[in-house]
Order: C-alpha cells, then structure tokens, then sequence
C-alpha cells in the first residue's frame, strides 16, 4: 500500500495530536510506523500571533492550507482540534471520524492563585478567547481581560513569569502535552461551557476517501454525536471567533443532553438553554442518531439566537 499522508499544523500540540493518530491508523491498517508520515504545514493562523483571530479571519486560519493540500492531493488525511474546524467543510471534503474525546473542560492557571475567584480585584486574565472572556467577565465584572496568543509553551511561561494574575486554557491540550502539572484547577462545565467539539479531533478526508479500515477504528460513536449535537448549535449561533458561544453535550445511557449558549462580550448578558434526545437504536440508527443530534443542536441553538440576537463582535 502507497505511504499515507497526514496533514498536521507544525505546533508542538498540533504535532502531538498527529502522532497519536499516526500510531493509532498505523495499527488499524496494520501498517509500519514508517508507512504512515506527517507532513508539516505552516497555517496562516500559525504565523500571526500578536492579534485575535477574528480580527484577520476566524478559524479557518488554522485549517485553509492543510485542506487546500487536501485538495491538492499532496496529503491524505488532516488532523485538526475540532473547535478550529468551520461550521461548513469545504467542496469535496468531509470529516470522515472523530476519535475519542479528551477532557472537554477549560483550564485555570496561575503562579499565585488557586481558582478564579482568589484572583484579586482588577485581576489581569490572559486569553485570546471571545467566550472565555465573557464567560469569566459573567461571574467577575472587574477583571482586566488581556489578549494571549500563542502556543501552549509561550502561554505557560508568560504565566509563570507574572505577565498575567491568571490564564485560561483548554484542558485537552495541556494533558496531550504531558503539561497537566501546571493546572491550578478544572473550570466547571456550568459556568464555563467549552466551545463546541473543544477536546475533540476532526480526522478529515476528500469525500471519495472514506471507505478505508481506519476510519470506522478511528471514529468514536459517542463523541461523534456529542460533536454533532454541539456543532449544530454552533452553525444556528453562527459560532465564530467574532461571537461568545458556548455547547456542550454528554450521553448518559440511552441519553444525549445538549446544554448550549450565547453571551453578551462583556459578560453582562448569557442566553442558554438544554434540551436532550433517546438516541435510536435500529438498522439505519448511527445515520439517524447524528442527523437527530445535529437537529437538537439546530433548535436550540435557534432558540438562542432569537433571544439574544446579534452579539458578534464589530472588526
């Protein structure tokens, strides 16, 4: 069989999270390590780090040159954390599986403070984050929010040098990277809600290439649906880097509950609500469980939208 190719940002993390694929469809194809390669790609959101990302196009920042390679037939597969794919893929590509979930939580982490509310009044908190700003500016109007770019390795040391009183993170990184000691503590889901697919993979393929052994080992059903779910919410909310949205999903038996939201950017006003789906079980039921889920998404995150209205962030 020819080498297969795979697409991978050049960051520590991003490489991090290639490696645990390569190995892992390695030994689904049952291939030598060897047969299975990264290839490197510099993305333009990888470049520009003194700005946000909605300030010089979104996420897709992070993905336009991996998929135009894609295209391009130059790799086969590309890896990417789900939170940076957009709502919308590209002609003639598709995310062929999602693996298994990481912890799906935000990370606190401060040279001096145990958790958000020690921090003192008028606290500097680093992030780059629209939502993580409004979210933390909800439950501490009087924090300073302070724009942190980045990879994780620069982050952690700005933090531990006393650039910020405090830093927020996704957990999912962090334990990847083998960095989980310099985590103060895990943010709760319910005050915190993640981005949707945060702690998420997006494997992704050109439509014509999702008939390999790999794709059915790699997929894991239960997170796939869960990503469904919070990505439904996410294109109804028009989720982007220009608007504080938050949605997470968790399966609890026969059980998918959604809980999604959307905030005001300076924390001053959330809009959330929760609803949840049997999921099916019959012949054609992983089809209709994902276009279910997706539809739980969709009705909420409509729900949402009309109460909150715009609350994008003007670039």
């Amino acid at each position: 069989m020819a080498t297969i190719r795979i697409g991978t940002r050049r960051s520590a993390l991003a490489l991090a999270q290639s490696g645990m694929m390569q190995r892992a469809i390695a030994a689904a194809m049952q291939l030598p390590i060897e047969e299975v390669v990264l290839v490197e790609i510099v993305t333009t959101g990888d470049q520009i780090q003194d700005r946000r990302l909605m300030e010089v196009g979104g996420k897709a920042l992070f993905t336009k040159e991996i998929e135009e390679a894609l295209l391009d037939g130059r790799v086969d597969i590309a890896v990417h954390s789900m939170k940076d794919v957009p709502a919308e893929q590209p002609p003639g590509l598709t995310i062929a599986a999602i693996p298994e979930r990481e912890d799906a939580r935000d990370a606190f982490i401060s040279r001096d403070f145990d958790e958000l509310e020690h921090l003192p009044h008028g606290g500097r908190l680093g992030t780059a984050s629209l939502r993580r700003q409004a979210q933390a500016l909800a439950l501490r109007p009087d924090l300073q929010i302070e724009m942190l770019r980045g990879n994780i390795d620069t982050r952690l040391r700005r933090a531990a040098e006393g650039d910020f009183d405090a830093i927020l993170l996704a957990a999912s990184g962090l334990n990847r990277l083998g960095r989980s000691d310099a985590v103060r503590g895990f943010l709760s889901v319910d005050s915190f809600l993640p981005a949707p697919g945060q702690g998420a993979l997006a494997l992704q393929t050109r439509e014509g290439d999702t008939d390999h052994a790999w794709v059915q080992a790699m997929n894991h059903g239960p997170t796939a649906l869960c990503v469904a779910a919070e990505r439904g919410a996410m294109v109804a909310l028009e989720g982007s880097c220009r608007t504080a949205v938050g949605a997470h999903a968790h399966i609890d038996g026969d059980r998918l509950t959604l809980t999604t939201e959307m905030l005001a950017p300076d924390g001053t006003a959330r809009w959330r609500r929760a609803g949840e789906i049997t999921l099916i079980t019959a012949p054609d039921a992983p089809g209709r469980a994902m276009d279910n889920a997706r539809d739980l998404g969709l009705r909420l995150g409509h729900e949402v939208h009309a109460a909150a209205g715009d609350q994008s962030v003007p670039v």
